[in-house]
């Protein structure tokens, strides 16, 4: 039999997740074509959030990635619309021209940010909060102004608020209502998140109504239906969705408010389908993504030709995490005559817990900092369960008879739902351990796609696998895969690569049994890291398993150019440097020359080809300012100059960067060398600060000025600046040949514990072997700008005017 044709328009989550299904029930059945009007695979939208936050990046929230689409046969088209069904052809059109025909037909084009149609809504600097694109534009606002209003308190306002003060704005949060998040949260549990976001920096305008935009080409701030005005340099509209049907619409299929389907996902259009936040079903249109996958199992199903049950509609809980507060809500959240309500309010330990009781059931669920029984008490309300023999204890709290997570696991039905999100059962799991051996949640999520999406049921799939494996979970608990290429721990590769002698990046993978023979993003990197802190002098870097910034020996930027900040020991420079810096400007016509954070200066804009021709003319080191190696030594001008200064903090830092330049180490190294506790130099924040008194010098260690701020912990006073370097020295190996890959070192001390570390360096012999395998490395490391001018070789195959694989 020929396979037939199926189109789907949007690649977004809901319409994958159909597809998904379609080939576990049938996966030869389809000939397979998606339209993506983005550049990038499926992707989680929901962690759009923590991308903006700076917890994670693009790269890994993608869920399928260009080889899964090539893997299962799938033509993607990216960064093409399709602008027009012909429904007597049975063929899709692009807005580049492509025609493609189909035999079923799907639409899933998601939703946009409703963009509020008032005066200025057009200007320079208002954006939604929807893809990735919108977060890059807000990421690179932020680098160069300062004041931000987000228009709507809801769950995706706040989410981007607080991403806004993570990139260091001032934020205001606009909102036409009393309280924030007024769907999910009742008015004390709205109060409670409001005073918590202030306390975090957020600043709220509350019952204000915005009616112009103001500015010319660029907004400058909003006015408000009083007359009163606020300025703003960037303006995030979050006051909701609106279904992307235009296509549909001029398609002449039926539309309401989204595209109108029944309980089978079927549009007015013969063979065409709609799911996911474009579809309307008896008059809902779901904006959560658990009752969108529900709605793609059942299209997915019906498609293959296998019979369901029809889809009809969806009871939705609500889990939340924002600003790293814990919320969950469920059906009502206001009490009324007739219903009665169980509340705990607990303003010590910052904990409020309500559930309505109507007619002696479950009918509503809001939970404000502890979100622990918000699975079985949802599960209760689904079930409509009668709780009229059960007192309010009983009911709140799942371990109140003793029996705690793991008894509430024992006694859950196979049926019940684990994950809501992707509608994945305790049964399911349950199957999935015991029949592939699974240890992990990541194991669990990959097999049946449970966590895959908010994340919010992982802490429950893993009290499922403690209550399935028993002692066996303890040991696997405590062991965090490498990546999923392998099931060994970082220790557990760094062991083996020790035990059977393995040298290169490619053997590692063959003789440990890696899942995918080339690898990925994340264990390449990390592979090169471990075979070179382990052998030291005798391994070759294998540059291109590196990131490619460290492959290409320069930071790349949005635009694919690149930027070039050579190295000013100690942010110290000449009139030379400086008539030279703005020589290759002028000659290459760089677009932008900055001071950096860093004490430097850089040049950004720099094309690829140019970038060898660009070191040549400096003449200067490479600052290092895009590898997981030392990046700055930031100093203030110390005793020489400052009358405050102690201590010559100059002279310290440039003799400390010299030092340690060019280490590779598991993320990137910040110092800071400040004449006294005035600290100018920031030292209290850097990974190793050190700050002078008088005598001598306090060091710090594991501090973090990024986005996960936090103060460095006092490790030692010392009184010479050759302590100062010992220590600093020892310190460094300990934490390179300790650390897991990508792991700063204010997480690694967390982590390891700030009293081990000291007890570990307090030996004098100890301090001794690490400097010495730390001056061993060292000796192998040469200058990577004046390798590449001097090697053609390099030069051919890195520099040249082509595409490049790019690991990010």
């Amino acid at each position: 039999m020929s396979k037939k044709k199926l189109v789907m328009i949007g690649n977004g989550m809901a319409g994958v997740r159909t597809i998904e299904d379609m080939l576990k029930i049938a996966p030869e059945a389809f000939e397979i074509t998606i339209f993506g009007n983005e550049p990038h695979p499926n992707y989680n939208r929901i962690q759009l959030s923590t991308v903006l936050q700076g917890d994670t990046t693009v790269e890994d929230i993608i869920m399928n990635s260009w080889e899964w689409y090539r893997d299962h046969d799938i033509q993607l088209f990216t960064n093409e619309a399709i602008v027009k069904i012909d429904s007597e052809a049975k063929q899709v059109i692009s807005d580049k021209g492509r025609k493609v025909e189909y035999d079923e037909l799907i639409i899933a084009t998601g939703s946009s940010s409703f963009i509020l149609p008032i005066p200025g809504a057009d200007k320079k600097g208002v954006t939604g909060f929807r893809d990735i694109q919108d977060c890059e534009m807000m990421i690179k606002t932020a680098k160069e102004y300062k004041r931000a209003a987000v228009i709507g308190g809801g769950l995706l306002g706040l989410e981007a608020a607080r991403g806004l003060l993570n990139l260091g704005m001032e934020v205001d949060v606009i909102h036409l209502m009393p309280h924030l998040m007024e769907r999910q949260l009742d008015p004390t549990a709205s109060n409670m998140l409001k005073e918590e976001l202030e306390a975090q920096g957020m600043n709220f305008i509350m019952e204000k109504q915005t009616t112009e935009i103001l500015g010319d080409e660029r907004v400058t701030g909003l006015r408000f239906s009083d007359g009163k005005e606020i300025a703003a340099d960037l303006v995030v509209m979050a006051v909701g969705i609106r279904p992307n049907v235009q296509v549909a619409s001029e398609s002449g299929i039926y539309v309401n408010r989204g595209i109108v389907v029944d309980d089978y996902m079927q549009t007015s259009m013969p063979n065409v389908y709609a799911v996911g936040e474009c579809a309307e079903h008896r008059e809902m249109v779901y904006g959560l993504v658990a009752p969108l996958y529900e709605q793609g199992k059942v299209l997915a199903t019906k498609l293959c030709g296998v019979e369901t049950k029809p889809y009809e509609g969806s009871i939705v809980g609500t889990g939340l995490k924002v600003s790293g507060v814990d919320l969950f809500s469920a059906g009502e959240i206001n009490d009324d005559p007739k219903t009665k309500s169980i509340k705990v309010h607990n303003e010590f330990d910052g904990v409020y817990k309500k559930v309505i009781i109507r007619d002696n059931k479950i009918s509503g669920i809001v939970l404000y900092g502890d979100t622990k029984d918000s699975s079985r008490l949802f599960r209760m309300l689904l079930k409509k369960e009668d709780v009229s023999g059960m007192t309010s204890v009983s009911i709140l709290e799942s371990g109140c008879c003793g029996g705690g997570e793991s008894s509430d696991v024992a006694t859950m039905a196979a049926d019940e739902i684990v994950c809501g999100c992707n509608g994945v059962t305790k049964g399911t799991i349950v199957e999935a351990i015991q029949t592939k051996d699974l240890t992990s949640v990541e194991e669990v999520g990959s097999c049946t796609n449970a966590g895959r999406s908010c994340g919010r049921c992982k802490s429950l799939i893993s009290d499922i696998l403690a209550h399935a494996l028993g002692d066996k979970y303890d040991v696997a608990a405590k062991k965090t895969a490498l990546c999923g290429c392998t099931t060994l721990s970082r220790d557990e590769v760094v062991a083996e690569i020790k035990q059977k002698g393995l040298t290169s990046v490619k053997e590692v993978m063959n003789v440990l049994g890696w899942k995918q023979e080339e690898g990925c993003t994340k264990c390449r990197p990390a592979l090169n890291y471990y075979l070179g802190m382990i052998l030291q002098d005798q391994y070759k870097d294998d540059r291109d398993s590196r990131l490619v910034n460290e492959k290409m020996h320069a930071n790349i930027q949005k635009d694919g150019t690149y930027s070039v900040i050579p190295r000013m020991y100690g942010g110290v420079t000449s009139a030379q440097d400086l008539k030279k810096i703005a020589e290759v400007a002028e000659k290459y016509d760089v677009p932008l020359v900055k001071l950096t954070g860093g004490q430097r200066i850089g040049l950004y804009g720099v094309s690829k080809e140019d970038l060898p021709s660009v070191w040549e003319d400096l003449g200067m080191q490479s600052g290092y300012a895009y590898g997981k190696t030392l990046r700055t030594v930031k100093t203030c001008v110390g005793a020489k100059f400052c009358r405050y200064g102690t201590q010559d903090s100059m002279g310290l830092g440039i003799e400390l960067e010299k030092k340690f330049e060019r280490l590779d180490t598991p993320h990137k190294v910040k110092m800071g060398v400040s004449a006294c506790p005035r600290n100018c130099a920031e030292s209290g924040i850097k990974d190793f600060g050190v700050v002078g008194i008088d005598g001598g010098w306090e060091l710090y260690v594991a501090g973090n000025g990024g986005t996960d701020l936090r103060a460095g912990d006092l490790f030692a006073t010392v009184k010479t600046k050759d302590e100062v370097i010992e220590l600093i020295g020892a310190f460094l190996q300990y934490y390179r040949e300790n650390a897991n890959y990508l792991e700063r070192t204010s997480t690694w001390v967390e982590r390891v514990g700030l009293d081990h570390v000291k007890e570990v360096l307090a030996d004098e012999q100890t301090r001794k072997a690490l400097n010495d395998r730390l001056d061993k490395t060292l000796e192998k490391y040469n200058e990577p700008w004046s390798e590449t001018i001097e090697n053609k070789e390099i030069k051919d195959k890195y520099y040249q005017k082509r595409d490049v694989p790019v690991l990010v």
